[in-house]
């Protein structure tokens, strides 16, 4: 016997299964069902219909009853906590920030952004973060700052 010999042994099978219940279907008998037809495996169709069967014959839920045999109401639903799932999932909007009080710096004759940045900020290095921050009042040009000019200094 070949490797997939076997497969035309189970459809000769089959065929003959599907021969004799036309057969009997001609003779008034009742329609076949997946079980009948000889096929290992029933098709998502039978299936769903057997859930479906089952389902509509299955006993509905029991209602709560009080000791008196009287049908006792459904509690309302709960509110949902502040620690609840329910309040997680709605974004907050964020809250305005306090006015912050906003540092300034009035140029003088003789400075340059790296200075400024040096004496006000710390860090020599932060003259970018300064000169981004004030792009519009310096313009194009960040070794041109002019005395009087107010600068924003950052946090």
């Amino acid at each position: 016997m070949g490797l997939f010999d076997f497969l035309k042994h189970d459809k000769k099978k089959q065929a003959e299964q599907k021969e004799q219940q036309a057969a009997a279907r001609g003779a008034g008998a009742a329609p076949p069902t997946p079980s009948d037809m000889g096929s290992k495996y029933a098709d998502a169709s039978g299936a769903g219909k057997a859930a479906a069967e089952r389902a509509a014959g299955a006993p509905k839920a029991a209602v709560p009853r009080t000791a008196a045999g009287q049908a006792r109401p459904h509690p309302a639903p709960a509110e949902p906590s502040d620690l609840s799932a329910a309040h997680k999932a709605v974004p907050v909007p964020p809250k305005p920030p306090a006015a912050a009080k906003k540092r300034t710096y009035t140029v003088k004759a003789g400075d340059s952004l790296a200075a400024i940045a040096r004496r006000e900020l710390g860090n020599e290095a932060r003259w970018r973060e300064l000169y981004a921050m004030n792009r519009g009042v310096i313009g194009a040009n960040p070794d041109l700052i002019q005395p009087g000019q107010v600068l924003t200094l950052p946090g």
